[in-house]
């Protein structure tokens, strides 16, 4: 005789597998609850994505004596409905979206950060067949009315949201770019492309990105320029849900903290990761350091 409460789980998973295939999510088999399953919004172009946390997922299964798998996702919704439903446990997001995962997600922590996420910046960029001049104040941003502008992710936090916020205070809505709304390229590195095409004139990303960029020969400057830099804002931060010392044994939730801490470039495989993520080590975050980011959600409609 069947046993009730197996059919009840049953029908739970392919209730979970229908929501999260509906959200893009990457479905894990019924066997994943002994894995810690980590994920990411998708910034950048997915085979960077695959050797970032490819490596991370190899190094942490070493240290943590646990399997480790990386899994995919979409687009950034995706991966704050996956943390939610438990599909994802420890999750690279954006100042916003981790706001947003942590609302949905009670008893969920801000595990770490980059340096530079704690004073991070985006950049405009700008075709150079548009004559747009260096920006020297947020007030100068109003030469971007009329052009054809992009920002990355719709959920973005140095893509989309404080470009806007940036945008409002200079007194220029997404109405006044050229056909009446702003672009979504998708990811930062699109928008990069997009920008040097000239499928767009103006547009908003990451400023570490943009480096990488650079540094790897993307970025042509006879076609496209930075022509400002934000304030500082603080951005992404990983985190991890509440229930992994129930799943993983008293304390895991300290041990997985303290191995993203003691990455350094000190072997081949810890070099390219902290590489890939353009950091020198994990440090400490607090949530309050994302109170802002909140806030400037709120004000944009983002969180509700």
């Amino acid at each position: 005789m069947t046993n009730p409460w197996t059919r009840v789980r049953k029908k739970g998973a392919v209730v979970l597998m229908a929501l999260l295939c509906s959200q893009g999510a990457t479905v894990l088999p019924a066997n994943a609850e002994a894995t810690l399953r980590i994920g990411a919004i998708p910034d950048q172009n997915p085979e960077r994505l695959n050797r970032r946390y490819g490596q991370l997922s190899a190094e942490l299964s070493d240290t943590l004596k646990v399997p480790v798998r990386y899994v995919p996702v979409s687009n950034y919704p995706a991966a704050v409905s996956a943390f939610r439903a438990g599909s994802l446990d420890l999750v690279w997001f954006g100042g916003l979206t981790g706001i947003q995962a942590r609302l949905q997600t009670p008893g969920a922590q801000v595990l770490a950060q980059r340096a530079i996420d704690a004073k991070f910046n985006s950049v405009f960029i700008a075709n150079t067949s548009t004559a747009l001049q260096p920006i020297i104040s947020i007030d100068g941003l109003k030469s971007l009315k009329g052009k054809r502008f992009t920002f990355g992710s719709e959920s973005s936090t140095s893509g989309r949201l404080m470009p806007q916020h940036f945008l409002a205070q200079a007194g220029v809505t997404p109405k006044q770019f050229a056909g009446g709304q702003a672009g979504f390229s998708g990811s930062h590195d699109a928008t990069i492309a997009l920008v040097q095409s000239g499928s767009y004139q103006a547009g908003a990303l990451s400023e570490p990105v943009w480096n990488v960029a650079v540094k790897n020969g993307k970025v042509d400057p006879t076609k496209v320029k930075v022509i400002w830099k934000t304030p500082p804002f603080g951005n992404y931060h990983w985190v991890v849900r509440p229930n992994l010392d129930q799943r993983f044994g008293k304390g895991f939730t300290t041990k997985l903290q303290q191995a993203m801490f003691g990455l350094t470039p000190t072997s081949e495989r810890q070099k390219n990761i902290l590489e890939l993520f353009s950091a020198k080590r994990f440090i400490p975050a607090q949530e309050s350091q994302y109170q802002p980011i909140e806030e400037v959600g709120r004000q944009l409609g983002k969180i509700r």
